[in-house]
């Protein structure tokens, strides 16, 4: 139980959790790291425990302007998959699935990891097409995916609307069974504990102001805490980026917009799957508190507000009960958006910066918090040798000059559910 007998955890109901140790120390900022990372957020804590775990790395930091988790990391949707069709991006997330599946074991912590299958809706012909031709490269490539006929849609998903006069005519679909959801907060506090036991120093509350440069060289940076002295830095501050490099001088080629999601009041078990429409742009899931998850398409509008507007909603609201009629009956819980880093082409950017130093992690667009076991590793092996690793080289910064995109958008029936 993550660390907790039953014993504490019913001492802690009883004493108002006076007792329970720090999950991780919060120490001061010392005047000096051999590393620091960026951003207290999933990719941000998993990059600091694989350079202690993996890489033996004595001095490093996370450093966080707020609280460790309170960025996109607890505002997403939780999915889990590696069902690209671009032979880049497939190696990656599958090598990100496959953290997954052990992720648990690696933390030693809950992370509520729940194989429970990804599916992607077809609603005509062409769809059908394209989820076949996605499935066969998904199987070339080693990667498990069942083409699922309109009658074995219905028999697979029962409150799925499947009738012949629905508004989306369902088709047929294409199902990842080892895809599912996790739970994104133990994600954080599993990476930030695990890697604090490693030795790294988690600071809260401590927002970078400036970056120290010398000769295009990184030497270090102004914090609210004070200078800190450093030659490596990872920025991976998600949909924020553009502002903290823009401190460092550089601009990136990527635009910060919200996507929302909410959640309905807790109801029985009714949806055991993650469902997604390309054509409505949404998806529909269920958490084992039993809160409907759904979310849509993007604001469509550069925003750093984290709250997102009405009629987005409401669209995506009309989406899903199209989808699923039984869900016009609940209530909405509440609602929430994340800032997205949107490149051009759909891909992220991971690796090296024009300043020598400074390095980079962004961009996910859609697909972040699925990255985050690979791109925390990846990451920080990129860190520790000075050179990106083989599987992040296509996601180079300097694609883009070069002409050289991972264009996923256009790519198969769910363009913009990454």
């Amino acid at each position: 139980m993550s660390g907790y007998s039953l014993f504490s955890i019913i001492k802690g109901a009883l004493t108002g959790h006076s007792h329970w140790e720090r999950a991780w120390s919060r120490p001061e900022p010392k005047n000096a790291y051999d590393m620091v990372i960026i951003g207290g957020g999933g990719h941000g804590l998993a990059t600091a425990y694989y350079l202690a775990k993996r890489h033996g790395a004595k001095s490093v930091a996370v450093l966080e302007k707020g609280w460790i988790g309170g960025g996109n990391t607890g505002r997403n949707t939780t999915i889990v998959r590696s069902n690209y069709r671009l032979a880049a991006n497939q190696a990656f997330y599958e090598h990100s699935l496959k953290l997954w599946e052990g992720l648990a074991q690696e933390l030693n912590f809950n992370v509520m990891f729940s194989q429970r299958g990804v599916l992607a809706l077809g609603h005509s012909d062409g769809d059908m097409n394209r989820l076949a031709e996605r499935g066969d490269a998904l199987r070339l490539a080693g990667i498990d995916a069942v083409l699922l006929d309109a009658d074995e849609v219905r028999r697979f998903v029962p409150l799925l609307d499947c009738s012949p006069g629905s508004r989306f005519p369902v088709h047929g679909g294409l199902l990842q069974p080892r895809a599912g959801t996790a739970r994104h907060d133990a994600v954080a506090w599993g990476y930030a504990r695990a890697a604090s036991a490693l030795g790294v120093d988690i600071i809260e509350n401590c927002e970078v102001t400036g970056f120290e440069l010398a000769h295009d060289c990184i030497v270090g940076l102004r914090t609210t805490r004070g200078p800190v002295s450093t030659r490596t830095v990872g920025v991976v501050v998600a949909g924020h980026t553009s502002h903290v490099l823009a401190m460092a001088g550089l601009k990136l080629p990527i635009e910060s917009h919200l996507l929302q999601a909410f959640v309905t009041e807790p109801v029985k078990p009714m949806i055991d799957t993650v469902v997604m429409s390309g054509v409505t742009h949404s998806y529909v899931s269920q958490t084992d508190k039993g809160e409907v998850v759904i979310g849509g398409d993007l604001d469509f509008y550069p925003s750093y507000s984290q709250r997102g507007a009405l009629h987005r909603i409401e669209e995506v609201a009309a989406q899903a009960i199209a989808l699923f009629p039984a869900l016009g009956r609940l209530r909405m819980q509440r609602c929430w958006a994340g800032i997205m880093d949107m490149t051009m082409d759909g891909s992220p950017i991971i690796g090296r910066t024009p300043i020598e130093g400074l390095f980079v992690n962004c961009g996910w667009c859609y697909g972040g918090f699925k990255a985050t076991p690979a791109s925390g590793q990846l990451f920080a092996d990129t860190l520790a040798n000075q050179r990106p690793h083989p599987l992040i080289n296509p996601f180079a910064l300097d694609r883009f000059e070069r002409g050289d995109v991972l264009d996923e958008f256009g790519t198969g029936a769910t363009p913009h559910l990454h």
